[in-house]
């Protein structure tokens, strides 16, 4: 009878396990498959990444300082807008060795993480959760206090738990030109329907290109048409949904989601690693698992953390459908140096952003 059984072992599982079994509860991952992959996220992540890491942990995942992005409202030969810090707003780094590293650590910390270990079935009881998972040497069952689902947009946990789903579901495709560049500004191009296209740099790693759209917009298509604009041979290209907008709950009678499971995703990227591992912070910090009541004050706490920054990310999301010259309009006025953080929409009415608008930062 492990205290927690945690389902997936990304970003907001291997953190949620390494709080709870730093605190001395009984830990329990397990992960589909090979950590870290198959890779279906960005590796363009704020500098407070570093915070949920070992000390030593930069000097194996940093590829490029990210400095600002360049907006354009067609493809790569339109004229661009300059949002930008004289320091570096961001990096980019190995999403692979991200989720390798975090689980590394959910094992220091003493809980255990298996690979290779798919959840099959979750059922609630009275007084602890049932998980059914098919391993290497075949099916097994465990049993735990209380079950964590960090499995993703299609998570097991939360159908299996019938906690609702997140408001909306983008498709994600990204791939990989392996040609050095170390440019320190990413480009966005505000040319897909509801959403945007990006070009990533990353230095040695080479250069990230992705895009989302909604289900059915011919992702495909739009992804090559995207890629032979920059006149770029890319691959390692993978895909996957990305939830968008939290469901009005998330916990179950012994059951709790974290990250993409939960939709702790930003409405306006669809990023969702910063908010799902602060998510799990709020989870170890509240969840009891000896006391199941305690699931109510995760998904206050959690909620009361976020979700003005949430519900600000959708207002921002919908300038993405403004006529185009309305978008170039305001990409013009507000271009220049910026005071923002990138996670944090509420930043845009902060003293320094407010600041850099009132003395002239557009260049």
């Amino acid at each position: 009878m492990y205290d927690f059984i945690v389902v997936g072992a990304g970003p907001a599982g291997a953190r949620f396990a390494r709080r709870s079994a730093a605190a001395g509860y009984d830990v329990c991952v397990f992960e589909h498959g090979e950590i870290g992959r198959p890779l279906a996220c960005s590796g363009h992540v704020s500098l407070d990444i570093w915070e949920y890491l070992p000390d030593d942990a930069r000097s194996d995942l940093f590829q490029n300082d990210i400095f600002g992005a360049r907006f354009h409202t067609g493809g790569p030969e339109t004229p661009a807008e300059r949002f930008y810090k004289e320091s570096p707003v961001s990096n980019a780094i190995d999403r692979v060795g991200l989720d390798k590293r975090l689980a590394e650590a959910a094992e220091s910390a003493g809980a255990t993480v298996l690979e290779n270990h798919t959840v099959t079935g979750v059922v609630e009881h009275p007084d602890h959760v049932e998980v059914t998972v098919s391993g290497p040497d075949g099916v097994e069952t465990h049993e735990a206090l209380l079950v964590a689902g960090c499995d993703g947009p299609r998570s097991r946990v939360r159908s299996e738990c019938s906690i609702p789903a997140p408001d909306e579901f983008l498709h994600g495709v990204l791939a990989f030109d392996e040609t050095p560049d170390f440019d320190d500004h990413v480009d966005v191009h505000l040319t897909v329907p509801e959403f945007f296209a990006w070009r990533i740099p990353r230095g040695e790693a080479g250069v990230e290109y992705g895009l989302a759209v909604a289900p059915g917009a011919d992702v495909a298509a739009r992804f090559d048409a995207f890629c032979d604009a920059y006149d770029v041979s890319v691959t390692h290209r993978c895909s996957g949904a990305i939830p968008i907008g939290p469901p009005s709950r998330t916990i179950g009678a012994r059951s709790f989601l974290l990250g993409d499971a939960a939709g702790q995703t930003k409405p306006f990227t669809g990023g969702g690693i910063l908010y799902g591992m602060q998510a799990a912070d709020h989870a170890a910090e509240t969840i009891d698992p000896n006391d199941p009541g305690s699931l109510g004050a995760y998904d206050r706490s959690w909620r009361e953390d976020l979700a003005t920054e949430i519900r600000l990310g959708h207002w921002l999301r919908r300038a993405y459908s403004l006529p185009t010259p309305v978008q170039k309009l305001g990409l013009s006025t507000l271009s220049g140096e910026i005071g923002v953080h990138m996670d944090r929409p509420s930043t845009l009415f902060s003293g320094t952003q407010l600041k850099a608008w009132l003395t002239g930062g557009a260049e």
